[in-house]
């Protein structure tokens, strides 16, 4: 099975040997290329809704892995028991929904190894959640597919919170401007965004434009460290 490069990159970071569990699986596609190329010795693929477990149960089907792939009805991990799953992956929807599943699923996250996580939006908020949850961020890595940026990060648990700097939050601390091709173009392309929301707000007098520039011009800071070497990433 041939992945996009959005899904390359998520299933690259699955470690090998590990039985996974695949949060809103849509299709299927990252459980069977992990089974395909060996790597893992089975998957619980996992949605909500009926419509994707469907296709995703076909595509297991098709590929002759229904002994390797099994296929449940969950809202997040509702139906994960514990112990079940070595890595959970948990991809192609949104930060605040992700982290809602790890606080829901808590008890089914007893005894993981390691979490993969690509959030589509919200990426700083996943990385406070892990923090302050005992999760030690030990790997991320970014991907351009379809025209969109995609983070993706791997967390294992550890035994106390760890601390991360406001920069390193809204950009991680695994990636290095300048080293990181996609990273750089990525922190490029959010200062030329942040320079042209300040301007457009700056021609408006009301005291909401006054607050969001404020803001804005703090993440233009950070965005600054990170561009300068100051920021994350120097470790």
């Amino acid at each position: 099975m041939q992945l996009s490069e959005r899904l390359t990159a998520v299933a690259g970071f699955v470690t090998e040997g590990n039985r996974l569990a695949d949060i809103g699986t849509d299709h299927g596609y990252v459980p069977i290329y992990l089974v395909e190329q060996g790597k893992i010795p089975s998957a619980i693929a996992m949605d909500i809704n009926k419509g994707p477990l469907e296709r995703a149960k076909e595509h297991i089907k098709e590929y002759n892995f229904t002994d390797k792939i099994q296929v449940r009805l969950s809202d997040g991990l509702e139906k994960l028991e514990a112990g079940e799953a070595d890595t959970v992956l948990i991809a192609g929807m949104g930060g605040n929904l992700i982290v809602r599943i790890l606080q829901n699923g808590s008890k089914a996250l007893q005894n993981i190894k390691e979490l993969v996580l690509s959030p589509h939006s919200e990426i700083d908020i996943v990385r406070e959640y892990l923090c302050q949850n005992k999760y030690e961020i030990v790997e991320e890595n970014m991907v351009y597919d379809s025209g969109k940026y995609y983070t993706v990060i791997k967390a294992i648990p550890c035994e106390k919170e760890v601390v991360y700097m406001p920069e390193e939050l809204e950009y991680g601390r695994y990636m290095k401007y300048g080293d990181h091709k996609v990273f750089s173009d990525y922190v490029d392309y959010e200062n030329r965004k942040l320079k042209e929301l300040i301007d457009n707000l700056s021609k408006q007098s009301s005291e909401n434009a006054k607050e969001r520039i404020v803001q804005l011009e703090y993440n233009f800071k950070l965005n600054e460290k990170v561009r300068e070497g100051n920021g994350a990433n120097v470790r």
